[in-house]
C-alpha cells in the first residue's frame, strides 16, 4: 500500500507544475505583444552613366553593279565567220571577238585606192597647164577665161583627191570594223549568236557583253529621313566625322559571312527616287577573287561618325508603357528611386544608344525592377555584366 501511495502523490505533483507553468506562459503572452521586426530594404543593381565614345554605323541592304559594262554591237553589216572567245572568260582590251566576213569591205578599200591613185595622177598635168596658161595671159595668146577654167579644173581635181582619200580612210576603217574587238577589260558572257549569222550596224540586240568586276560597285539606297537626320546630328554637333577611316565600307554576304576587303564610299546621289523616298550612295569594293557577281544582295556597313558623348544602358534596364514609350528607373542622392522618360536612338549590342532623359552620374536600375517601386527606398549595389563565354 505504501508504493501506491507515493505514486499517487508523485503524480499529484506533475499535474501541479505542468498547471504551473501553462498559466505562467499564458501570464505572458496575454500581456505587451511584441511588434515584427521592420522589412528589408530592397537591394537593387545599378549602371552609372557615363559619356563614352561610340562609332556609329548604318546597316543597309544593297545590291552590287559592274564596274563598267560594255554590249558589243557590230558597225558594219555582214555575215559572222568566227567566234574567237571563250563564254564566261576575261577578255582584254583591243582582243578579236568576233570576225564578219571581210571580203566586200577589202574589195572597196582597193577600189578607193585605185580612184585616189587616177586623181592624183591627173593632178599633175592640170597644174602645169594653169601655170602655161598664167605666162600667156600678158602676151594676149590664151584668153582669160581658158585661163580661169583651167584654176578651176586645178581646184576641182585637188578637191577630188582629197575625196578619194577620205574615201580610202573609210574603206579602211569599215574593214578594221569587220574585227569586233572588246573594248574594255572584263568577264565576257554567253554569245548572242553564232557562226553564220547575219549582223548589223548598231543592231540592237548586243553579240555579248563584257563587265568589269574588278573593282565593283555596291549600291545601297538610303531613306531621305535618315539622311536628314544624320545632317542634324552633325550641325549639332552630336556627330563627328573627321577621321581617315569614315569613308571605309564594310560588306556582310548573303550567306552572313563578312567580305575579306572594305570599300570605299564614292559619292551620294543627288536625285531622290520618288517610288522609295531615297537616294543612293555607292561604294566601290576591290574584288580580285572574283567572289562578288554583279545583283548579289548583300548588306553594307556604313560609318556615319563618331559620337564623342554617347549614353548606353543596358537593354533589360528599359520599359515600355502601353503607348510604347521608353522609361527607366533611377536612384537619386537620397537612396529614393524615380522614374525617368527617355528617348532611343538605336541598340548598340546588348545597350541602347540614349539620345535624352538621361545625364552623366545618373544611376539606372538594371536589376531588381520587381523590387523597386517609384519614391521607395533602396539599397544599390554595382551592376555586373555577364561576361561572354
Amino acid at each position: 500500500m505504501k508504493p501506491k501511495a507515493n505514486r499517487k502523490k508523485s503524480l499529484k505533483f506533475l499535474a501541479l507544475a505542468m498547471a504551473l507553468s501553462v498559466g505562467l506562459f499564458t501570464g505572458g503572452c496575454g500581456g505587451q505583444k511584441q511588434s515584427p521586426p521592420p522589412p528589408a530594404v530592397p537591394e537593387v543593381a545599378v549602371v552609372t552613366v557615363r559619356p563614352e565614345p561610340v562609332e556609329l554605323i548604318t546597316e543597309l541592304p544593297g545590291r552590287t553593279s559592274a564596274y563598267r559594262v560594255a554590249e558589243i554591237r557590230p558597225q558594219v553589216n555582214g555575215l559572222i565567220q568566227k567566234r574567237l572567245f571563250e563564254e564566261g572568260s576575261d577578255v582584254h582590251a583591243g582582243q578579236v571577238l568576233y570576225q564578219i566576213d571581210p571580203a566586200p569591205y577589202q574589195s572597196a578599200l582597193t577600189n578607193a585606192g585605185a580612184a585616189l591613185s587616177r586623181a592624183e595622177a591627173n593632178l599633175p598635168a592640170i597644174r602645169s597647164r594653169v601655170e602655161r596658161y598664167k605666162d600667156l595671159i600678158p602676151d594676149k595668146a590664151v584668153s582669160q577665161q581658158d585661163y580661169d577654167d583651167a584654176a578651176a579644173a586645178v581646184k576641182q581635181a585637188e578637191a577630188d583627191v582629197e575625196s578619194w582619200k577620205a574615201a580610202v580612210e573609210t574603206a579602211r576603217i569599215n574593214l578594221a570594223y569587220t574585227r569586233v574587238t572588246a573594248p574594255i577589260f572584263g568577264r565576257i558572257g554567253r554569245s548572242a549568236v553564232t557562226e553564220g549569222a547575219l549582223a548589223t550596224a548598231h543592231q540592237p540586240m548586243a553579240l555579248a557583253t563584257i563587265q568589269q568586276l574588278d573593282p565593283i560597285y555596291v549600291d545601297v539606297p538610303q531613306s531621305t529621313a535618315e539622311l536628314l537626320r544624320l545632317k542634324g546630328r552633325l550641325k549639332a554637333g552630336h556627330l563627328d566625322r573627321n577621321g581617315t577611316n569614315q569613308k571605309k565600307v564594310r560588306l556582310v554576304l548573303e550567306d552572313g559571312t563578312t567580305y575579306s576587303k572594305e570599300g570605299t564610299l564614292q559619292f551620294q546621289d543627288v536625285t531622290v527616287d520618288p517610288t522609295t523616298g531615297s537616294v543612293i550612295l555607292r561604294a566601290v569594293f576591290p574584288n580580285p577573287q572574283g567572289v562578288l557577281l554583279p545583283g548579289m544582295f548583300a548588306r553594307a556597313v556604313v560609318k556615319e561618325g563618331v559620337n564623342r558623348q554617347a549614353i548606353l544602358i543596358p537593354q533589360q534596364s528599359v520599359a515600355r508603357d502601353r503607348k510604347g514609350d521608353p522609361s527607366v528607373l533611377i536612384v537619386d542622392a537620397g537612396g529614393t528611386v524615380q522614374p525617368r522618360m527617355i528617348e532611343i536612338d538605336r541598340a548598340i549590342g546588348d545597350k541602347w544608344l540614349i539620345t535624352s532623359g538621361l545625364s552623366a552620374g545618373d544611376q539606372v536600375i538594371v536589376e531588381g525592377l520587381q523590387r523597386a517601386r517609384p519614391g521607395a527606398s533602396v539599397k544599390i549595389v554595382p551592376f555586373e555584366a555577364a561576361k561572354p563565354k
